[in-house]
Protein backbone atom coordinates (compact mmCIF):
# COMPACT_ATOMS: atom_id res chain seq x y z
CA UNK A 1 0.00 0.00 0.00
CA UNK A 2 1.10 3.45 -1.14
CA UNK A 3 1.98 6.13 1.59
CA UNK A 4 -0.75 8.45 0.27
CA UNK A 5 -3.20 5.27 0.78
CA UNK A 6 -2.45 4.35 3.79
CA UNK A 7 -2.71 7.74 4.42
CA UNK A 8 -6.38 8.70 3.09
CA UNK A 9 -7.15 5.52 4.60
CA UNK A 10 -6.07 6.65 8.02
CA UNK A 11 -7.84 9.68 7.71
CA UNK A 12 -11.01 7.95 7.03
CA UNK A 13 -10.51 6.05 10.50
CA UNK A 14 -10.19 9.25 12.47
CA UNK A 15 -13.43 11.42 11.76
CA UNK A 16 -13.11 15.13 11.03
CA UNK A 17 -15.32 17.39 13.51
CA UNK A 18 -18.91 17.13 14.04
CA UNK A 19 -20.83 20.18 12.72
CA UNK A 20 -21.91 20.41 16.71
CA UNK A 21 -18.21 20.40 17.53
CA UNK A 22 -17.00 23.57 18.60
CA UNK A 23 -13.49 24.43 17.01
CA UNK A 24 -12.34 26.84 19.42
CA UNK A 25 -9.38 29.13 18.84
CA UNK A 26 -6.20 28.78 16.13
CA UNK A 27 -3.01 27.56 17.88
CA UNK A 28 -0.89 28.96 15.11
CA UNK A 29 2.80 27.34 16.11
CA UNK A 30 4.67 29.20 12.69
CA UNK A 31 6.61 30.97 15.17
CA UNK A 32 7.57 27.96 17.55
CA UNK A 33 10.64 26.66 17.94
CA UNK A 34 9.96 23.41 16.40
CA UNK A 35 10.91 21.26 19.37
CA UNK A 36 8.08 22.65 21.21
CA UNK A 37 5.00 22.58 18.36
CA UNK A 38 4.22 18.98 19.75
CA UNK A 39 4.24 20.05 23.43
CA UNK A 40 2.33 22.71 22.62
CA UNK A 41 -0.19 20.89 20.67
CA UNK A 42 -0.83 18.33 22.94
CA UNK A 43 -1.32 20.62 25.55
CA UNK A 44 -3.91 22.26 24.04
CA UNK A 45 -5.67 18.90 23.22
CA UNK A 46 -5.62 18.08 26.82
CA UNK A 47 -7.37 20.63 27.72
CA UNK A 48 -10.21 20.01 25.56
CA UNK A 49 -13.57 18.90 26.65
CA UNK A 50 -15.58 16.14 24.33
CA UNK A 51 -16.98 17.83 21.51
CA UNK A 52 -14.30 20.80 21.56
CA UNK A 53 -11.03 21.26 19.47
CA UNK A 54 -9.42 23.78 18.00
CA UNK A 55 -7.71 24.93 14.61
CA UNK A 56 -3.63 24.28 14.27
CA UNK A 57 -1.80 26.49 11.92
CA UNK A 58 1.37 24.74 10.95
CA UNK A 59 4.20 26.05 8.08
CA UNK A 60 4.43 22.31 7.06
CA UNK A 61 1.91 19.65 6.67
CA UNK A 62 2.02 18.18 10.05
CA UNK A 63 1.48 14.15 9.24
CA UNK A 64 3.90 13.49 11.78
CA UNK A 65 1.68 14.65 14.54
CA UNK A 66 -1.00 13.13 12.85
CA UNK A 67 0.74 9.78 13.57
CA UNK A 68 1.49 10.88 16.86
CA UNK A 69 -2.21 11.48 17.72
CA UNK A 70 -2.96 8.05 16.34
CA UNK A 71 -0.25 6.03 18.32
CA UNK A 72 -1.05 7.94 21.73
CA UNK A 73 -4.63 8.80 21.47
CA UNK A 74 -6.50 6.28 18.41
CA UNK A 75 -10.31 6.63 18.63
CA UNK A 76 -10.20 9.95 21.03
CA UNK A 77 -9.97 12.37 18.47
CA UNK A 78 -10.86 14.11 14.77
CA UNK A 79 -8.59 15.32 12.42
CA UNK A 80 -9.45 17.94 9.33
CA UNK A 81 -7.48 19.55 6.99
CA UNK A 82 -8.74 22.66 5.95
CA UNK A 83 -6.06 23.77 4.09
CA UNK A 84 -3.14 21.80 2.60
CA UNK A 85 -0.09 24.50 1.83
CA UNK A 86 2.16 25.28 -0.03
CA UNK A 87 3.04 27.79 2.89
CA UNK A 88 0.13 27.56 5.30
CA UNK A 89 -1.25 24.13 6.95
CA UNK A 90 -4.75 24.48 8.97
CA UNK A 91 -6.09 21.26 10.44
CA UNK A 92 -9.12 20.82 12.87
CA UNK A 93 -8.42 18.84 15.66
CA UNK A 94 -10.73 18.12 18.59
CA UNK A 95 -12.43 15.46 20.96
CA UNK A 96 -14.97 14.18 19.72
CA UNK A 97 -18.15 14.51 21.78
CA UNK A 98 -19.59 11.86 24.38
Amino acid sequence: MSATVALATEREEHPVPDQNDTLGDELDVRAEEPARRHQLIFGRYAALQPGEGFVLVNDHDPKPLYYQFAAEHDGEFTWAYLEEGPQTWRVAIGRPAA
